[in-house]
């Protein structure tokens, strides 16, 4: 699967941070825009690379007046742990039933032996809810690039 494109409507859903607490919805963050984060499993080290790398620079990345989740298939259990031990400064949403990540046209039948993973990949939403902004590799190794998913989030203000 190679993802949805920029332009096209983000598809609407409901992920728990923890559960017990109310999901996450995207829609309820129409007026605003959402940067999403697929990544294949939590405390693999690529995927901590990269949610590392935007805690690391949450100066930038706070700023640009975007929420920003990542989003794992593993349960939310385990996505509070690795967010408590990396420290970062956004909420990692679990797509344990992996409904988001195959409306994003995202998730992997295989990798690595491993059924049902999520392709690295990263969205920018603009407020209306459309999808300003695509990247999704096939290859877990590859961090996503940075800096154009910041730029593509400052072209939206």
């Amino acid at each position: 699967m190679s993802g949805l494109e920029a332009g096209t409507n983000a598809p609407d859903f409901s992920l728990p941070r923890v559960l017990g607490e109310d999901p996450v919805t995207l829609s309820e963050h129409r007026g605003e825009p959402v940067v999403l984060m697929f990544v294949p499993l939590a405390f693999s080290g690529v995927c901590t690379k990269e949610f590392c790398h935007v805690a690391e620079n949450w100066e930038v990345w706070g700023a640009m007046g975007a929420k920003v989740y990542g989003i794992s298939i593993d349960s939310p259990f385990v996505n509070v742990k690795w967010a408590e031990d990396m420290g970062v400064p956004f909420p990692i949403l679990s797509d344990f039933n992996k409904t988001a990540a195959a409306a994003y046209g995202v998730l992997r039948e295989e990798i690595a032996g491993l059924r049902g993973v999520a392709n690295r990949s990263v969205f920018v939403v603009d407020a209306g809810g459309r999808i300003r902004y695509a990247w999704v590799s096939k290859d877990p190794h590859v961090l996503p690039p940075f800096d154009e998913v910041v730029s593509a989030v400052r072209a939206l203000s």
